[in-house]
């Protein structure tokens, strides 16, 4: 991963102590971090409808956004398709540092908090 440093000081600054964050840079880094943590400390046991949600989040956030080239948009989409196969649990960290390393850059080129409206379908 090339930004720790950074995804530390998203987390400390911008994600709740419980429940969904306030602004979409904490929402994005919460929810990568809790599919992480499923995949790795549950092998996806728990996984449901929930997941799916904060997968999607990831994925259209940083899509939509038009700030990466092609090349990323591509790495992304194949990231996020390998997180969305519950029945085959991604244990390894690097499709994780790589979705949070575009985190940053889209955090980075959005300087200031953006807000993150609760999504009431979503309850971890």
């Amino acid at each position: 991963m090339k930004y720790t440093k950074e995804a530390g000081i998203l987390w400390r600054t911008y994600v709740a102590p419980s429940g969904q964050a306030d602004t979409v840079q904490g929402e994005l880094i919460r929810a990568i971090e809790k599919l992480r943590d499923e995949a790795q400390r549950n092998g996806n046991i728990n996984w449901r409808r929930d997941h799916e949600i904060m997968v999607e989040f990831v994925r259209d956030t940083l899509l939509r956004s038009g700030l990466f080239e092609e090349s990323a948009d591509a790495e992304i989409r194949s990231d996020i398709e390998k997180l969305m196969d519950a029945e085959h649990p991604i244990t390894s960290d690097e499709p994780y540092d790589r979705l949070t390393d575009r985190i940053v850059e889209w955090s980075q080129s959005h300087p200031d908090p953006v807000s993150h409206p609760h999504d009431p379908e979503l309850h971890i």
